[in-house]
């Protein structure tokens, strides 16, 4: 589905079709999680839990590169 970036006030924001929204059970107002996977971005509903754990795991990441990227050869 090819979705187009335009302005929404001083912002810019993806307008998400009716269908897809129906499809996600997303209802205006809901929140999304930005993931950056891969193959690209996953957008999942927002999970306060998950959103934590992130933040961890994120931390850990910037803390522990090196010993990360010398584990990952």
């Amino acid at each position: 589905m090819k979705l187009k970036i335009t302005s929404i006030g001083n912002s810019s924001g993806i307008i998400l079709p009716k269908e897809l929204l129906a499809r996600l059970r997303l209802e205006k107002g809901d929140e999304l999680h930005a993931l950056e996977t891969p193959d690209g971005i996953r957008l999942t509903v927002f999970d306060p839990e998950l959103a934590a754990q992130m933040e961890v795991a994120e931390a850990v990441m910037r803390k522990r590169r090196t010993l990360l990227h010398k584990l990952a050869q």
